[in-house]
């Protein structure tokens, strides 16, 4: 951590696991924020085990997720184990939590508890339905919360079951509004000298990203379907195949749409079945099954040259192997590598986003091994050495 971390002196607290609350705990700690990741003894995070592919049996999404994180195992179903949290309370600014709404209570941790200990703390909890409501008590995970909120249902192709993203949209949608939370709850503990609960909960996290599902709907009537790789009466806007792989293009507008025509050498531009916005999204299966006739007869990177000429937004449709070649994302830093000592190599991966120009965010450390700090943050607190491994034979840590 440098001095100009932003999140420099802010010590954030996480006992969440799986995604959603530790990529808030991640967030936090790409800007400099002492996030300690607190976990049982005796049952880590998934987290530490996810993923379908390993390195030497090793998780390659706990790196990323738990980085810059230090770790702490502390048993909350104990009394010791609570206190003790309490003690680590007493110091903190942020709690990040992701269990299901009651556990807290359960283990005598409550919002009013900890407020009475620590004032000043914000507490962010993650959930699937929320901290209120008929259905709060429910366990939630991402796929339940993006079907939920409508998301699901627009996935796919029409004719065929709704499909899913490759990853957890739910949860890091849901991790970025808790984290966009804490940073409001400390803006205003600057003003109030007060702490407060931020309540995240998976479905409203993706329910806050469907433009104008609900009022075309209560208004209009209309109901939004599966449509597959396009936006009905968006065009041209879509990937097109080319004989090494596929690129979006994006000429929806007018002025746009010339441009892609003049590139090809097509007067479309003039046709009155394409000349406006209007008229393009009413033949817009004629318009991409002929764009597709032309990029199918070009490489992807004649295709790239020709649109960025003629200033016309498309781009790759890139794998894995794809993003680690490319050039800007290089000089952007957007994929960085650190050290795993755990897997003894270095681990690519997604950089701090969004870049700030003054106080940047980065990638100190990948994800630590299950107790790595127990006993320096322990020691911190004020415990000898015999206490600590006292509480280790007592299954507390």
């Amino acid at each position: 951590m440098t001095a100009s971390s932003p999140l420099d002196g802010i010590r954030v607290i996480e006992l969440g696991q799986l995604i959603a609350g530790p990529f808030c705990g991640q967030l936090l700690g790409d800007f400099g924020a002492e996030v300690i990741k607190v976990e049982a003894p005796d049952r880590p995070d998934p987290a530490r085990d996810w993923g379908a592919v390993k390195q030497d049996g090793h998780s390659l999404f706990w790196p990323i997720i738990a980085r810059n994180k230090a770790s702490m195992t502390l048993n909350l179903r104990l009394p010791r184990g609570q206190e003790l949290l309490c003690e680590l309370i007493a110091g903190a600014d942020v709690l990040v939590e992701n269990f299901r709404p009651g556990t807290l209570e359960k283990w005598q941790l409550s919002p009013a508890r900890l407020h009475a200990i620590n004032p000043r703390l914000v507490i962010a909890r993650v959930s699937g339905y929320g901290q209120t409501g008929p259905e709060a008590h429910k366990p939630g995970y991402a796929s339940v919360g993006e079907a939920k909120a409508g998301l699901r249902h627009l996935i796919g192709e029409a004719d065929r079951p709704p499909a899913r993203a490759g990853v957890s949209l739910g949860d890091t949608m849901t991790g970025t509004f808790a984290a966009l939370g804490v940073m409001m709850a400390l803006f205003a503990r600057d003003r109030t000298g007060r702490g407060q609960v931020v309540d995240a909960a998976i479905y409203e996290s993706v329910l806050a990203f469907m433009e104008s599902l609900i009022p075309e709907y209560a208004l209009a009537g209309h109901t939004r379907n599966r449509t597959g790789g396009i936006l009905p009466r968006i065009a041209p806007s879509g990937a097109y195949p080319c004989t090494d792989g596929m690129v979006i293009i994006g000429a929806n507008q007018d002025t746009l749409f010339a441009r892609l025509c003049a590139m090809m050498a097509t007067d479309w531009a003039a046709d009155p079945r394409f000349a406006t916005h209007d008229a393009r999204g009413r033949h817009q299966d004629l318009l991409d099954g002929m764009i597709s006739d032309w990029t199918r007869q070009r490489p992807m990177s004649e295709v790239l040259r020709a649109c960025d000429a003629a200033s016309v937004p498309c781009g790759p449709v890139n794998t894995a192997r794809e993003l680690l070649a490319d050039a800007h994302i290089r000089a952007r830093e957007a994929i960085v590598r650190v050290l795993d000592p755990v897997i003894g190599r270095d681990i690519p991966m997604q950089g701090v986003v969004p870049k700030l120009s003054e106080t940047p965010g980065q990638v100190r450390t990948t994800g630590p091994r299950l107790g790595a700090d127990t006993h320096r943050i322990l020691s911190e607190l004020g415990l000898s050495d015999h206490a600590i491994e006292d509480l280790r034979h007592a299954g507390i840590i």
